[in-house]
């Protein structure tokens, strides 16, 4: 389902339209968005990013320009999740606060990666597939594991080194 509320920018491709889940956020030109993806209210996708199959991000989270997000990423915005208050009702929007997620221009996420809410993803960075971000990223950091740490510079090992 494509929400009335949701701003496409040009050339967007949206795989399976009838398979993802949009409302309230926008995409920018020459963006592709795959099946089975959520994106949520107040969510900002640049331009030319690729949002893979079984994505889920949240509000709070703003994508950078050419960002890639692999398969089954899930991006959380509530440091502290609860279902109840402390007499037991059900929690709303109002009893949470959403925790902010930033990720760069030229970002890539392998799939399966977690991103904890209120973390920034460098420009340039890597984060290994199945990792989970519990901090920031440094700009061009290559990250990875349980939690994620940093294992170097991503312009290294492009150029070989």
């Amino acid at each position: 389902m494509i929400a009335p509320d949701v701003v496409l920018g040009k050339d967007v491709v949206i795989h399976q339209p009838s398979l993802v889940n949009l409302y309230g956020c926008t995409i920018g030109d020459g963006s592709r968005i795959g099946a089975f993806v959520e994106i949520q209210k107040g969510v900002e996708i640049g331009r030319n990013c690729k949002i893979s199959s079984h994505t889920f991000v949240c509000t709070g989270v703003s994508i950078s320009d050419g960002v890639f997000v692999g398969h089954g990423v899930m991006f959380i915005n509530d440091r502290y999740p609860q279902a109840v208050n402390s007499d037991n009702s059900l929690q709303t929007e109002a009893d949470w606060k959403v925790s902010k997620t930033r990720v760069k221009t030229r970002a890539s996420i392998g799939s399966n990666a977690t991103i904890l809410g209120g973390v920034t993803i460098g420009e340039g960075a890597l984060v290994g597939a199945g990792a989970v971000v519990t901090r920031d990223v440094p700009d061009y950091g290559m990250v990875a594991g349980v939690p994620a740490r940093v294992l170097g510079d991503i312009r290294r090992k492009r150029r070989g080194t």
